[in-house]
């Protein structure tokens, strides 16, 4: 049996083949996965309460107004699984409805961050004693295994619009994964942001208050402390654009002054010119063909989709 220590070891070795790839690369690039350790997760938490980030709340409502009927449409005797569950805290209006249609739940929260993930069974632990918590610590996009363990009914949470961090290919072949662990009669609710004004988009992702930023320089603060660099966070600009053709939100680290770091850690020098960027992020923003497309791709049929009243935000019923 592999020990915890082994698989981290692992888990970092991963990481620094990713880094040394993306870094190598022209125009450089980081994995976004890489913003969620203990200190990224908090601080997501904080960009999910910010009022320009408007998709945690939409997204919310939507759960707190349609909650019973999504359930209901995703069938009787249902166990909750929820990928990039984070600390679940919208999840919990989803329990509590459930919990109320049945006298016991079960849901297995799956991330990568075990803080965020001990944060999820805390909060859960106080807020719906009902619901037995089952955390699973693990990378989602590559498939988790033990989802065809699971017995019974399964509806699978892809909410919080995290399918639009990957290509469409990616998310893709992300869904496919997560379809051959399920069976005929699970359902997948998958939470997506509609394309919509840059008005609204690019205050969402620079805000005000710099959160955002930071989480973004984060991605470099880690890369500090689990590699050893010396990368100088001071000279890095947080940058978030809207690119219409693609229908994304781009974020990119960019270098204020001509520049190189260290990685001891994987023996590594990377230089920058100043106005030199590193990609860490994408956010797709979706038109229903897309999701459609997506969903079909992946061997899923779109049941049912529930939105706000300004269409800022769908969450979409599809089953297996």
């Amino acid at each position: 049996m592999a020990t915890s220590k082994h698989l981290q070891f692992v888990a970092n070795h991963a990481i620094a083949l990713e880094v040394r790839q993306g870094l190598s690369a022209n125009p450089k690039h980081l994995p976004s996965k890489l913003f969620y350790d203990e200190i990224g997760s908090a601080l997501f938490e904080q960009i999910t309460d910010l009022p320009e980030y408007y998709l945690t709340r939409t997204e919310r409502s939507i759960l707190e107004i349609y909650a019973g009927e999504i359930l209901q449409q995703a069938g009787p005797s249902l166990t909750l699984i929820e990928l990039g569950a984070g600390t679940a805290c919208k999840t919990c209006i989803l329990i509590e409805e459930l919990l109320r249609r049945q006298s016991r739940a079960l849901f297995y929260p799956i991330d990568v961050s075990s803080s965020a993930l001990n944060e999820a069974v805390r909060q859960l632990g106080r807020q719906s004693p009902g619901v037995r918590v089952n955390p699973i610590v693990a990378d989602y996009t590559g498939g988790v295994p033990a989802l065809s363990r699971i017995s019974g009914r399964k509806l699978v949470l892809y909410i919080g619009s995290s399918i639009g961090n990957f290509e469409p290919h990616e998310a893709i072949g992300i869904l496919r994964r997560l379809r051959r662990t399920l069976r005929p009669g699970d359902a997948l609710l998958l939470g997506a942001d509609f394309a919509k004004s840059p008005k609204l988009l690019v205050p969402a992702y620079d805000d005000a208050q710099g959160v955002t930023a930071a989480f973004n320089r984060n991605i470099l603060a880690r890369l500090n402390r689990e590699l050893e660099a010396d990368f100088r966070l001071e000279e890095f600009r947080h940058v978030a654009l809207w690119n219409r053709r693609l229908s994304r939100m781009e974020i990119y680290l960019e270098s204020a002054i001509a520049q190189a770091a260290f990685l001891a850690a994987i023996d590594m020098d990377v230089s920058f010119e100043r106005g030199e960027r590193i990609h860490t992020e994408n956010s797709y923003k979706y038109t229903h063909d897309m999701l459609d497309s997506i969903l079909r791709g992946s061997g899923f049929t779109l049941e049912q989709s529930w939105c706000d009243r300004q269409k800022w935000f769908g969450v979409h019923l599809a089953r297996v």
